[in-house]
């Protein structure tokens, strides 16, 4: 598991300079800090719109919000993670992730998935703190969809 993909006009801006240009590693390496996920053990570099992630945290969820949140950064279009580790397993098991579409809420998306847009408040649970309100998602933004427990 190496490369996502994310759409590069989209996502949040970091840092000053150009609209299609991808924030400084130290930039996004504080961005992703300030989410308080457990990322202390990350390492970011930049290259072109690529963005690499190096190190190790401490359970899948984190990983992939890990990956969202630097990802979901505008300028972005490709991250990297093939050297990153999750301690406890070892291992890190596929993400399943849903780029939004224009006229989608968390509702529909829930259904689309699950097949019960009441499951919606999973989806949002999920991206938390990336998310801070459910209605509040936005044409090409990438969210992490949960297994159900």
């Amino acid at each position: 598991m190496g490369f996502f993909n994310f759409v590069k006009s989209v996502g949040k801006k970091l840092g000053i300079g150009d609209e299609e240009e991808v924030a400084s590693a130290e930039d996004l390496k504080k961005e992703l800090d300030s989410l308080n996920l457990g990322t202390d053990n990350v390492e970011i570099e930049v290259k072109g719109d690529t963005v690499v992630v190096k190190g190790e945290v401490a359970d899948q969820s984190i990983f992939e919000k890990a990956i969202l949140a630097v990802g979901n950064t505008l300028g972005v279009s490709k991250v990297e993670a093939s050297e990153m580790k999750v301690a406890d397993t070892g291992s890190i098991t596929e993400p399943v992730f849903h780029e939004v579409k224009k006229g989608e809420n968390l509702w529909k998306i829930a259904t689309k998935h699950y097949g019960n847009g009441s499951k919606y408040t999973e989806i949002f649970e999920a991206n938390k703190p990336m998310l801070s309100d459910p209605d509040l998602i936005y044409p090409g933004q990438n969210l992490r969809i949960p297994a159900l427990g």
